[in-house]
């Protein structure tokens, strides 16, 4: 890339451009919240060079957790350019505290995973420390951070690997150009081809929708077609065409720790307390990105920081707890953490620098090294004093899965080791595989919940609306005989034992507060068609004034809660009406009003406007 061309072309925009705090940065809002410059100060350590747009503000405190974060807890072996992501809470009582309305939107629409984050800010962070002996610290430091609501976590390291290089190379009229750029991208949108323009180079993306399927069947083992990202040729910048906005690589992070993947994805799929700790904070967020992901297309309802330090707000939040580990993931780095988190039940200790999996079949290929060098961590069941002590990398845990691991998959990564299979294809088998376990886990709870819902018969137009029957948990283990997960997965074991385990969890609960919701919808709409299709003309024959009245009233009532409910989710909608079912209903009111007598006709017709200004 021209940098002289990059540099004179931010100067020409931030020159003919409306001053910041006068342009409309809504399209760069629906992206990005904002772009931090982080640096090192001798009097007061890290802190906030500048923030872009100029007109973004901040709280002191997400200030604070923004600047401890963007630098690695011990950075003295971080040489170079680092790497990583994190994940901050947003600040209560601010004009940021809410998702803004285009997010609102995309939430109903796209799929879970992709969710703009209602509590939290994603930091992706590029940090460059290089020696300089003229700083006083002989040493430079600093790092630019992409702030945003968007969990993209794939697009966003693109992104960031393109502008902080550019900054550094630059000046700080780089970022305002590049806030410039980031302003005149496409809305976001699901399901359409977006070309993301950024400093002579663009990506193409798609989001998917709420209602995609995954695309994980059909893989053959030894396909080479299987790729993150691709190059288009025909365009007349360099583009990059990207599989996935939010899938990251999990096999680099994963296969230290494939000998105990099965328990893990137990481990997550129960909400378990788990800290990853290692030397650097591109390997701790990436295992704890991969660890996330382990239960998909359940979504993972727990918490989790990609990389989180000793200076962080939620310090004593999270490590100081009277009734123990919260129900959390936590990528940490400092040495602090071995003893602060001691009593952490599971905790994964990665080597001093995972060993990238692409370098080691290149080392192979070009005779520099061998795959005798893949080594699989052991599980080490161990007691609280020599999980502080041993440093060794491998699971520190005494938990006892409640099924045996797949011995046939194992083999089958193991002979893509051999193989030298590309990374990303062995990411793919591994998700592949762990999605069909998730999939085997839920379809027995999917099938269940949709048997609570009362028969079609007992939906009457003129009684109250029916209610979902309520989850019974020995009801459903009761069902796992004939219908259970053993019948379709390759693992084997104590299902049983896992059922009622995970019905403890946060998972659970968010995912039948979510699917009682949809049944209730459900019932709602069904009594809504019933009462478009009801002979209401007939019924009101032999029945007083007063009851017309109310079955009108009743009838507004019913179609503006469902309406309203309809407008205040915060998810995909499950239940839509249907528009002729919808019309068929205000005809219906129509009809039996006109029935009744002028004047109680303009009552009702005072009364509804009243209720449609409250």
């Amino acid at each position: 890339m021209d940098d002289e061309a990059i540099t004179d072309n931010a100067t020409s925009i931030s020159a003919t451009n409306l001053d910041n705090d006068t342009i409309n940065w809504q399209r760069f809002h629906e992206w990005l919240h904002c772009i931090c410059v982080v640096t090192f100060d001798l009097e007061i350590g890290q802190a906030m060079e500048a923030i872009y747009p100029e007109n973004v503000r901040l709280t002191e405190t997400e200030k604070m957790n923004i600047c401890y974060l963007a630098f690695p807890d011990s950075n003295s072996g971080c040489m170079g350019d680092t790497q990583f992501h994190v994940r901050l809470r947003v600040a209560p009582n601010t004009p940021n505290t809410y998702l803004n309305a285009t997010h609102v939107a995309f939430n109903k629409i796209c799929l879970p995973a992709v969710r703009a984050d209602a509590g939290h800010y994603w930091g992706f962070v590029f940090f460059r420390q290089t020696k300089d002996k003229n700083l006083k610290r002989g040493y430079f430091q600093k790092s630019i951070v992409l702030l945003t609501r968007l969990p993209f976590i794939n697009l966003f390291y693109q992104l960031t690997s393109i502008i902080a290089p550019a900054f550094f190379d630059n000046d700080a009229t780089m970022l305002n150009h590049v806030c410039h750029e980031i302003n005149a991208w496409p809305s976001l949108q699901v399901k359409e081809t977006l070309t993301l323009n950024i400093l002579k180079q663009a990506f193409q993306i798609q989001i998917p929708a709420w209602n995609s399927k995954l695309q994980v069947h059909g893989l053959k083992d030894d396909s080479p077609t299987y790729q993150e990202v691709s190059i288009l040729s025909d365009s007349p910048i360099p583009t990059k065409i990207l599989s996935s906005v939010y899938e990251i690589d999990i096999f680099n992070s994963l296969y230290c720790v494939l000998n105990n993947l099965h328990m893990l994805w137990e481990l997550v799929l129960i909400g378990e307390p788990i800290v990853v700790i290692g030397t650097s904070p591109t390997d701790c967020s990436h295992m704890v990105q991969s660890l996330v992901s382990l239960i998909s297309p359940l979504v993972y309802a727990s918490s989790s920081r990609p990389y989180f330090t000793i200076h962080d707000s939620e310090f004593k939040e999270f490590t100081q707890r009277a009734t123990g580990p919260p129900s959390i993931i936590l990528g940490v780095t400092n040495p602090f953490f071995a003893k602060t988190l001691q009593q952490w039940p599971h905790i994964i200790r990665l080597s001093d620098c995972l060993m990238n999996y692409n370098k080691l079949l290149a080392d192979a290929s070009g005779g520099s090294g061998n795959m005798s060098r893949f080594e699989l961590s052991k599980v080490k069941s161990t007691t609280i004093t020599s999980k502080f002590l041993d440093t060794s990398p491998g699971v520190y845990t005494q938990y006892k899965p409640f099924l045996k691991r797949d011995g046939n998959l194992i083999k089958k990564i193991l002979l893509g080791v051999k193989t030298k299979r590309p990374a990303s294809v062995q990411s793919a088998l591994l998700r592949r595989h762990l999605v069909e376990l998730t999939q085997s886990f839920m379809i027995p709870l999917e099938r269940y919940i949709a048997s609570l819902l009362p028969l079609q018969r007992d939906i009457s137009p003129f009684k109250s609306t029916p209610v979902p029957n309520g989850f019974k948990q020995d009801d459903f283990i009761a069902t796992l005989e004939n219908s259970g997960p053993h019948l379709t997965s390759t693992c084997k074991g104590d299902w049983e034992g896992l059922y009622r385990k995970f019905f403890l969890s946060s998972n659970f609960r968010e995912w039948y507060l979510n699917r009682h919701f949809e049944l209730t919808q459900t019932l709602q709409a069904h009594q809504l068609q019933a009462l478009a299709e009801a002979d209401l003309l007939t019924w009101t024959q032999n029945k007083q004034e007063v009851e017309v009245v109310d079955m009108i009233l009743k009838l507004k009532d019913k179609l503006q809660i469902f309406d309203d409910t309809q407008d205040n989710l915060t998810q995909p909608a499950s239940v839509v009406l249907k528009k002729e079912t919808r019309e068929n209903l205000l005809r219906q009111i129509d009809g039996i009003k006109s029935t009744l007598p002028d004047d109680l006709k303009a009552l009702i017709d005072h009364n509804l406007k009243k209720g449609k200004t409250n």
